[in-house]
């Protein structure tokens, strides 16, 4: 027997098989749509802005596919480190650039989450705390070529390789940092019934 807020149904509005994995171990019934968005936001804004921002435009792009009984729910992580909004790169040398400015240090991921219902919107964010042990330049390169992190904040993913050899503490949700804060889809849904 399904609980209340699972029985929701829910438009995803992203591609990511990471982001569709957690709602499906959830137990949400969704549909994905991608929004097809240029993902600039203005020079001023700073880590969760930023996420939460982008989180708002997604939605906005995708709010007319959404059917009258659906949830959008649409996301954006951000990996900042040092003052420094570190996005997808855009190929190998940038990959391996983050990578190197992650190595040995602790930096924060924010996921923002923008929900679209029929009763109205609601925007929310959430941090972690990484860190990472010094990293030499083979194993940058190794998990670089290897998993090619190029769909990802920071260039990489917690759930591979790295997360496994490379992250010593994580201060905050593990499920923020992969893109989806859970525990707060979970807690929104539930305000609803």
């Amino acid at each position: 027997m399904a609980l209340n807020w699972q029985n929701t149904p829910i438009l995803l509005g992203s591609q990511s098989p990471r982001r569709a994995q957690l709602l499906e171990a959830l137990g949400l019934n969704f549909r994905q749509e991608k929004a097809d968005l240029d993902e600039h936001y203005p020079y001023y804004l700073k880590g969760a802005e930023i996420a939460e921002y982008l989180a708002q435009a997604k939605a906005e792009a995708l709010a007319d596919k959404r059917r009258p009984e659906e949830i959008l729910i649409c996301s954006d992580t951000v990996v900042w480190n040092k003052g420094e909004s570190l996005e997808k790169a855009a190929n190998r040398a940038e990959a391996l650039e983050m990578l190197r400015k992650l190595s040995g240090g602790e930096h924060e991921v924010i996921t923002a989450v923008c929900c679209i219902a029929p009763e109205g919107t609601s925007t929310f964010s959430d941090s972690c705390k990484v860190r990472f042990r010094e990293l030499d330049e083979a194993e940058i390169s190794y998990y670089v070529d290897e998993y090619q992190p190029f769909d990802k904040a920071g260039a990489y993913g917690i759930q591979e390789w790295i997360g496994l050899s490379a992250i010593e503490a994580i201060e905050g949700s593990y499920f923020t940092v992969m893109g989806l804060p859970t525990h707060r889809i979970v807690k929104y849904l539930r305000q609803r019934f």
